[in-house]
């Protein structure tokens, strides 16, 4: 009995951790288009939006202005963020870098 217990509390822990690692997971996007700034939209996320030749991202960062470089054609940097797209819209991503 005690060894059904301990296997059974080894097997929840194991699946515990690899539930969080999964949900944790994002990838890295490089994408190029212009960026526009969020209007008016069926989705509630991101400030900005990056029209590429067939996508389009949502864009948010921390750490860059994006309005710097509106209405310019620039290849972007950035991470997935976990739990998008929503409501139909675009793939959300966490950008970190901006080139021209």
């Amino acid at each position: 009995m005690k060894r059904i217990l301990v296997l059974s509390l080894f097997v929840a822990a194991i699946s515990g951790c690899s539930a969080m690692k999964e949900g944790n997971h994002t990838g890295s996007v490089t994408a190029s288009g212009t960026i526009e700034k969020l209007g008016v939209s069926t989705f509630q996320y991101g400030t900005h939006l990056l029209k590429a030749d067939n996508k389009t991202y949502a864009l948010k960062s921390g750490s860059i202005n994006l309005d710097t470089y509106l209405d310019k054609k620039v290849t972007i940097k950035g991470k997935k963020v976990a739990g998008y797209p929503v409501d139909g819209g675009p793939e959300l991503i966490d950008v970190t870098l901006v080139k021209f």
